[in-house]
């Protein structure tokens, strides 16, 4: 199996700066993926990524429909409001932050954002790995797939100390033995990553 690694220093750096974010918070900080319950989570909805092809249309006011891609600094570039954020929304919350800043040109805008294109669903593994990068979602659906495929351990990496940090709401740092994943112990192999997690090995 190969992996089609991306080791772009800007994903690299946002995935460190999640990891920051989370890990700053404490290091007993976590949860252990043998208490960790996802079975009652809600599905997510589709946030918005740098890359994807967002339509946003505007009721009644065409001129101000558009297309427009999400640029790397997260934002797009619309008639009259010029530049938005986008990235790290929802297409629903998008078009309500869009009918506020419209409410100065237009009476009651109704705006809509609908996805045209997304960019390819990936995960990071960053820490004491041999190859830390952005890797597919597709070919590292589990944490041990993903270790390997970054290489695997370092000689100075902690095996008692690989966690998933899983932007929220709620943001949730997951913990797990590199033993247990080799060993096919509990649920660190039925764990399955999502689109955005960040695998780190202290």
């Amino acid at each position: 199996m190969t992996s089609r690694q991306h080791t772009s220093p800007a994903p690299l750096l946002a995935a460190a700066v999640v990891a920051c974010g989370l890990s700053c918070k404490g290091p007993g900080n976590y949860v252990w993926v043998d208490a960790y319950a996802s079975a009652g989570e809600p599905e997510r909805s589709y946030v918005i990524a740098p890359g994807d092809l967002i339509q946003v249309r505007v009721f009644n006011q065409e001129q101000l429909s558009t297309r427009a891609r999400v640029r790397g600094d997260g934002k797009i570039s619309l008639p009259l409001v010029n530049d938005v954020g986008a990235a790290g929304l929802t297409p629903g919350r998008l078009a309500k932050d869009l009918e506020v800043r419209l409410t100065d040109f237009v009476k009651t805008p109704l705006v809509t954002v609908s996805l045209e294109e997304t960019r390819p669903p990936n995960i990071y593994v960053i820490g004491e790995v041999t190859r830390p990068g952005v890797y597919p979602l597709e070919t590292a659906l589990g944490v041990l797939t993903a270790l390997v495929n970054a290489g695997g351990l370092t000689q100075n990496a902690r095996s008692d100390r690989v966690f998933v940090l899983r932007q929220g709401p709620p943001e949730t740092r997951i913990r797990f033995t590199y033993d247990a994943l080799v060993r096919l112990e509990g649920k660190a192999t039925t764990f399955r990553l999502r689109p955005g997690d960040v695998v780190v090995v202290e």
